[in-house]
């Protein structure tokens, strides 16, 4: 993945070839349900995964890291529509979760129309779910959809993560049977363990942070490298021999081990409710989800030591601290683990009713 990171990011997308290697390692098959062929992987190993994924590339972590989250729909669609989906084992999705389609009841299903913006990995994907508003009803569903039936829009040309082909993508008047249509925010899982009840949002924000961090661990070993090689301009000493550098060293390295172990412990606190056969508290979703920002917000200011810290030499294309710089400033924007998402936490801290819903 090292070797190919360039041709990632100048065709903006995942080659073929690349994701079916992915594929057959059994990558995306990590959170489809046992039943249908599945791994069902704990929470803890598809962060590490996800983790080691980005740390060679960070946009092959997050194609990863869709394309395996995603896979969780296995435990909710209806059976044919699982087998349907799911029951191929070289299944790839990738897709949507925001509602922006429309979707309206039919005869056997639904009528889906609309457009939706940073469909990561639509371009080696079978499969995309998409969400949608259900018309006259307070409800979001998520519809899969064949990718040969959607069209590509050609807008993901980007500051960071270029390689994960998140272009728009669009659909008209499809129907989609109700098979393939499902509600996370209201649903329960139809099948598998306890994969399936640790909280679904929690995960995708989880492994959202686990690219993150992948990211920031690659940055720092690349700045340890070039410290120990880099006399900088009027020096006589190495990069290494600062005591700045070496400061900022071990900053980066609080800040991303501490990022790192605030994630694992409260991914054991709600794994351990949900393997168990418990439920997953408010409580508990909140402190994940404080977590997931927290360990993202803390991989980015390590990221950023390491790039000052690089000098002149971390401004060219050939070096990876400006493509760790870019990509990891990037993941900072998702929904799931953006500034906003720190209010759950800081509601349910301060005993307030928090909007649960995701």
């Amino acid at each position: 993945m090292r070797a190919r990171a360039d041709e990632v990011e100048r065709g903006r997308r995942l080659p073929a070839d690349l994701a079916g290697a992915l594929g057959a390692t059994g990558l995306f098959r990590l959170c489809v349900a046992r039943e249908l062929g599945g791994i069902e992987a704990t929470p803890r190993e598809l962060v590490e995964i996800i983790e080691a994924l980005a740390e060679a590339d960070g946009s092959v972590g997050w194609c990863g890291m869709i394309g395996a989250s995603g896979a969780l729909l296995s435990g909710y669609l209806p059976d044919a529509g699982a087998r349907e989906v799911f029951g191929d084992p070289g299944a790839i999705t990738g897709g949507v979760f925001a509602p922006r389609g429309r979707a309206e009841a039919v005869a056997g299903g639904f009528r889906v129309s609309g457009r939706w913006a940073f469909a990561s990995g639509c371009q080696h994907s079978g499969w995309l779910s998409l969400g949608c508003a259900v018309a006259d009803k307070q409800d979001v569903l998520t519809v899969l959809v064949p990718a040969a039936e959607l069209r590509v829009l050609d807008t993901w040309t980007v500051a960071g993560l270029c390689g994960t082909g998140s272009h728009d993508v669009e659909l008209e008047g499809c129907v989609v049977p109700a098979e393939r249509a499902v509600s996370l925010v209201r649903s329960r899982p139809r099948r598998g363990g306890p994969l399936f009840g640790f909280p679904a949002f929690g995960l995708l924000a989880l492994g959202v942070a686990a690219v993150a961090m992948g990211i920031a661990r690659r940055a720092v070993d690349e700045l340890v490298t070039l410290a120990g090689a880099k006399t900088p301009t009027m020096g006589r000493r190495t990069l290494a021999s600062r005591a700045s550098v070496q400061a900022d060293v071990a900053r980066a390295e609080a800040l991303l081990r501490s990022g790192r172990a605030f994630v694992a412990d409260r991914i054991d606190a709600a794994w351990a409710r949900a393997s168990g056969g418990g439920e997953v508290t408010v409580d508990d979703r909140a402190w994940l989800r404080l977590a997931a920002t927290h360990a993202t917000q803390s991989a980015a200011q390590a990221v950023d030591l390491m790039y000052a810290a690089g000098g002149g030499t971390a401004i060219y294309r050939d070096s990876a601290l400006q493509r760790c710089f870019r990509d990891v400033h990037t993941v900072t924007q998702h929904m799931m683990v953006a500034g906003p998402t720190l209010e759950l936490a800081g509601r349910v801290r301060l005993g307030l009713e928090p909007d649960a819903m995701l």
